[in-house]
């Protein structure tokens, strides 16, 4: 017990760090950009990080897991990754748009790989106890989120480059501290190569499944109806007049810890299908309240709190419901899986849709024309309308409530 407690603050500190740096730069890389002249390539920007995240698990997931501790990748990663977020500033300065989606996809390559090898490294150090204690450490993660937003929000570092380079540094502060932390062996290393493990392609069996494939098929076109607020969200919360964009923002993820904390008690009275059915309601009343309730603050702060009906009730209860369907063998490759779809396919679709309806929509006007941004918002509410009558026709699973509960705590231990 004392060498599980007494490993808990070193890990804390590894996973504050993990976060802090994702959200230093990604929450207003949009805003930035816009106002440096590049909103053409906000959508782009982040569409990037969706092929990275396709890529990632083949190219240095696989070195991770067969050749090198986890703590000595983790190190090398955040470093290289911590000089392409250094580099960004003078190119969006230089107005070099393509040179900065070459460092933004770089630095996603590399950083994307790092959060489940952080897990990978909390799993090994807690041994036996990572149900009890995973929560605990996780929770610092979205901590380190919360605090880098607050800090650029209320330094006035929202629209400012600067936050690249605050994220650059964190990334090379973690690196250093990674080789510090406990030694952590590649988990396969020794086994023979497979290429259906590295192409996921027992999972892909899943499919097969007609509930979980229309599963999958609405959890990716929500995931690209969500790459709408995650891309533009801060562009247009300057536009409707906050200053503090960063630290307005935070109020999502305070929101995702309180619906986190609620999960079980939601599962053991609806069990998944609606868990489900009630994220795509947020993600239908969240793109209503953007598109008509501006610029009433109150609007505003109750679409940012639905973060957390977004993000928990569809892709944490998306974690769970594949971890129910996943043979023991295969739950990594399914997880992977969901990932690729959601992350990688979903990200790069719906950064690109996203960024040419906003090309053709918003940026052809005033900023603080509203009535352009009421368009745009009301695709994502449309699309959100017709997956919630298409899931709510065709999903017929009812899973067993025990099993629910069961996955329920598995999932909420290791959600990213």
């Amino acid at each position: 017990m004392k060498a599980h407690t007494a490993m808990l603050p070193r890990l804390s500190v590894m996973m504050f760090l993990q976060y802090f740096i994702t959200g230093s730069w990604m929450v207003t890389m949009g805003l930035v950009l816009s106002e440096q002249g590049l909103s053409s390539i906000i959508g782009t920007a982040y569409s990037v990080g969706g092929i990275a995240t396709i890529l990632s698990p083949i190219f240095i997931g696989m070195l991770a897991d067969r050749f090198f501790p986890s703590e000595k990748i983790m190190g090398v990663l955040h470093i290289i990754s911590g000089v392409t977020l250094w580099m960004v500033p003078s190119q969006i300065q230089a107005g070099n748009g393509a040179m900065i989606l070459v460092l933004i996809f770089l630095h996603k390559l590399l950083y994307q790989p790092t959060g489940a090898i952080s897990n990978n490294i909390v799993f090994n150090s807690v041994l036996d106890k990572e149900e009890k204690y995973f929560p605990i450490i996780r929770v610092f993660g979205t901590i380190g989120f919360i605090t880098v937003g607050l800090f650029i929000g209320q330094m006035g570092l929202s629209t400012s480059t600067m936050t690249f380079q605050i994220a650059a540094i964190t990334s090379f502060i973690l690196g250093i501290y990674s080789f510090t932390l406990p030694n952590t062996p590649a988990p396969a290393k020794g086994k023979p190569f497979s290429i259906r493990d590295l192409l996921f392609l027992d999972a892909f069996a899943l499919l097969k499944d007609r509930n979980y494939f229309v599963f999958m098929i609405c959890t990716m076109a929500l995931f690209i109806v969500n790459t709408f607020y995650s891309t533009f969200a801060s562009v247009f919360f300057n536009a409707v007049g906050f200053d503090n964009v960063a630290s307005i923002m935070t109020i999502g993820q305070m929101s995702e810890v309180i619906f986190m904390l609620l999960m079980p008690l939601f599962f053991k009275r609806f069990g998944v299908k609606y868990m489900l059915l009630f994220g795509m309601l947020g993600f239908i009343l969240r793109a209503l309240l953007l598109g008509f309730g501006a610029p009433d603050v109150v609007f505003m702060i109750m679409a940012i709190a639905l973060y957390g009906t977004c993000q928990d009730f569809i892709f944490v209860t998306g974690e769970i419901y594949t971890s129910q369907k996943a043979d023991k063998k295969i739950k990594a490759q399914a997880q992977s899986l969901l990932k690729t779809f959601t992350w990688g396919i979903g990200m790069f679709i719906g950064s690109f849709i996203a960024g040419n309806i906003f090309n053709s929509t918003v940026a052809t006007q005033e900023a603080e024309s509203l009535s352009k941004w009421t368009v745009f918002w009301m695709y994502p509410a449309i699309v959100a309308g017709i997956m919630l009558i298409f899931f709510a026709l065709f999903f017929k699973d009812k899973s067993r409530k025990s099993k629910q509960e069961h996955a329920v705590d598995e999932s909420i231990a290791s959600n990213h």
